[in-house]
């Protein structure tokens, strides 16, 4: 999941390449939601090398309240920085 400087707006996506996909956001390199609303930061994310269950959990997380959501968040990332601060390729 991604947000924006604020914390305000949450995105959740699935990708095969989580390294590749957040250089993409933080570069403004895609048009769309993310771009417009200047999310970047990476506050949680999930790994599984099935992407039929990675397209299922993102569609149960995009159907959660905004509570649900923030919960999830501050299991992994109680301060919500930004995860991928310290990856040397972004």
């Amino acid at each position: 999941m991604l947000t924006n400087g604020s914390n305000k707006v949450l995105y959740t996506g699935v990708t095969n390449n989580l390294e590749r996909r957040i250089y993409e956001h933080k570069n403004g390199t895609v048009e769309g939601f993310t771009k417009r609303y200047n999310v970047h930061k990476l506050v949680w994310f999930d790994c599984t090398s099935d992407i039929y269950s990675a397209i299922e959990k993102e569609k149960q997380i995009k159907g959660w309240t905004r509570a649900k959501k923030n919960a999830l968040i501050k299991e992994m990332n109680p301060t919500w920085r930004d995860l991928s601060d310290d990856w040397l390729c972004i």
